[in-house]
């Protein structure tokens, strides 16, 4: 069999694992910088150029996309899904996660619990935006922000009017979401491979952090979900559209609120935090549904 990671980079850990487990298994493993990669498109014969060769009698595509290059990115996946060859992230999925308004919206109208959340377009009155999100404090994200990077947390509310004229004046999209002190600076991510929970770990931000990311400098530490808490990450992955998933929950006091849902899940910290296999179960849900 033979599985394409399209990775931009195979240094990275969790292209590292993904070969390792599938070499383990006898797999042939290949690592495709989806970036080079040229499409051929024409009738009934769909192709796959990389690096001056036709990409042939590939069995299964594992993507790890870049934020910054979604949009090729998604395209190379889409081709993949045209030459009938199994994919583990959808390239529809895929859009749809990287789209954090739309995403809130599917997770909404599935019924799913969310931190009370407010999006604008650039709206000029700042007070009312904030009002609306539960007062301060609240935290301001960036539409396209990842790994804790262009989220904010405004204490009070001369500092998120502050910060919200500034976002608008330089033109960018924002979503303000009340503030959930009773997380107390913690989230869970739970992994989903194929509709189960395979692993799930808190993360808790370092002193004087709120946002939890390991690439913030966070510590990680294994979980036991709570019913309630497995059901949510189930149910959001299955909205998404994600055979493979990172959702990430706070928990409330009215349970279990989706900040996220993550369609290219880092490897490193689930694994140290939990010691399970995750990339081999990876592997074992494109053996699954891949044509040898």
């Amino acid at each position: 069999m033979k599985i394409v990671i399209l990775s931009q980079n195979p240094n990275l850990y969790s292209t590292k694992r993904l070969v390792e487990a599938g070499e383990k298994k006898g797999y042939e493993m290949l690592v495709v910088d989806h970036g080079k990669c040229d499409l051929v498109i024409e009738k009934k014969k769909p192709g796959l150029i990389y690096k001056g060769e036709e990409l042939l009698n590939v069995n299964g595509v594992i993507p790890r996309i870049g934020a910054s290059i979604t949009f090729y990115g998604t395209a190379v996946v889409r081709q993949f899904e045209m030459m009938k060859v199994f994919t583990a992230v959808e390239s529809q999925a895929l859009v749809r996660s990287r789209d954090k308004l739309r995403s809130l919206q599917i997770l909404s109208r599935a019924g799913l619990g969310l931190p009370k959340t407010v999006f604008s377009n650039y709206s000029k009155d700042v007070s009312t935006i904030i009002d609306n999100a539960g007062g301060a404090p609240v935290v301001i994200k960036l539409l396209e922000g990842t790994q804790g990077l262009g989220v904010v947390l405004a204490e009070n509310r001369n500092s998120a009017e502050s910060i919200l004229e500034a976002f608008n004046g330089l033109k960018a999209r924002v979503i303000v979401q009340e503030f959930i002190k009773e997380a107390k600076g913690a989230d869970i991510r739970a992994f989903v491979i194929d509709g189960v929970v395979v692993g799930a770990m808190k993360r808790q931000g370092k002193e004087g952090e709120f946002r939890s990311n390991l690439h913030r400098g966070g510590s990680a530490n294994i979980i036991e979900l709570t019913d309630e808490e497995e059901n949510a990450a189930i149910k959001a992955a299955r909205v998404m559209g994600l055979g493979v998933a990172g959702v990430d929950m706070l928990q409330s006091s009215r349970g279990p609120l989706i900040l996220e849902v993550n369609s290219s899940p880092g490897l490193e910290g689930i694994e140290a935090a939990t010691g399970k296999d995750i990339a081999g179960l990876i592997i074992k849900y494109v053996e699954r549904h891949a044509e040898h």
